[in-house]
């Protein structure tokens, strides 16, 4: 509820205030319950880590991606998005150590290109690959190492 003073200005009731603190204590409730959890799954209400710092000078920097070997005979990177596999980079960053530990986790990359590109050549292997990237005092040392953290033969 609403009231009007005498000067025209307009002042939130007591009603509209408690429903704005209850929102507001809701809403920094489920933060809190998603920072705790640490987990990207709970997003908007958890942290997207990746945004949440800047790089120091001297730092490795890692991009994890997913390479394929088509039917077609060629090597190709998995683009990691929804219009791509259906699946956004985030989640296999996030689920990198169950796909370690599990590589068939990595056969719903290859179904969801499947099903979004049926005229696209299918792929055959998957890797999970981290790209590691060194800086010394904020510029590139060297390539990016790369390391295979996880391979699959694609079921047909």
């Amino acid at each position: 509820m609403t009231v009007v003073t005498s000067q025209g200005d307009v002042r939130l009731g007591r009603a509209g205030k408690s429903v704005r603190v209850l929102v507001a204590l809701v809403g920094i409730g489920l933060l809190i319950n998603g920072s705790v959890r640490a987990s990207d799954d709970a997003w908007p209400f958890g942290p997207m880590s990746q945004y949440a710092m800047s790089v120091p000078d001297d730092a490795a920097i890692t991009y994890t991606r997913i390479s394929a070997q088509t039917d077609a005979g060629t090597t190709v990177d998995v683009p990691l998005n929804i219009e791509g596999a259906g699946v956004a980079r985030a989640e296999i960053e996030a689920r990198t150590g169950e796909i370690v530990k599990d590589p068939s986790l990595l056969q719903q990359v290859a179904d969801g290109w499947a099903r979004k590109h049926p005229d696209k050549p299918k792929y055959v292997k998957l890797e999970l690959i981290r790209d590691t990237t060194q800086l010394v005092h904020g510029r590139v040392e060297g390539p990016p190492a790369s390391e295979v953290l996880a391979t699959w033969a694609v079921r047909r």
